[in-house]
């Protein structure tokens, strides 16, 4: 069983990830929280973290980009996997997740076909690789 958190304001897209996650054949659980004070606050309540966080970047309270920077400073926390999963591609704000410590970028897809897809790719390379980042050149997952 995989246990993945997603940090995403959208309750549209929550709902989206659920449904495509449930119709995929790997065994998965999913928290969501939907802004990053509460994205902080599962963290540290939490009694086993997650195998995998998908990230919004725009979120209230607390942005994408603040967790990803409070989450690889904090011992406790630096070990999850982070995939950013977002609607924007800008090459700059890209480079500044990879470097960041992101270990993968989605821009989200508006197929439902295609995020089983991603979300499959992305958990499997996780699994793969644990919490081992890739190359720059393999941290976008195609969509």
């Amino acid at each position: 069983m995989v246990n993945l958190l997603l940090a995403d304001d959208d309750m549209d897209d929550c709902l989206f990830f659920q449904e495509a996650l449930e119709e995929l054949s790997m065994a998965a659980n999913l928290s969501t929280v939907n802004d990053g004070v509460q994205l902080m606050d599962f963290l540290k309540a939490a009694i086993a973290l997650p195998d995998a966080l998908f990230l919004d970047l725009n979120m209230p309270r607390k942005s994408g980009f603040e967790c990803l920077t409070e989450l690889k400073d904090n011992n406790s926390f630096k070990e999850i996997p982070i995939i950013i999963f977002s609607t924007s591609l800008d090459p700059e704000v890209v480079n500044k997740l990879y470097n960041n410590g992101a270990h993968y970028y989605i821009r989200k897809p508006g197929d439902f076909n295609i995020l089983k897809r991603v979300i499959e790719e992305a958990t499997s390379r996780i699994s793969k690789n644990k919490s081992q980042r890739p190359e720059r050149i393999d941290f976008i997952i195609k969509s």
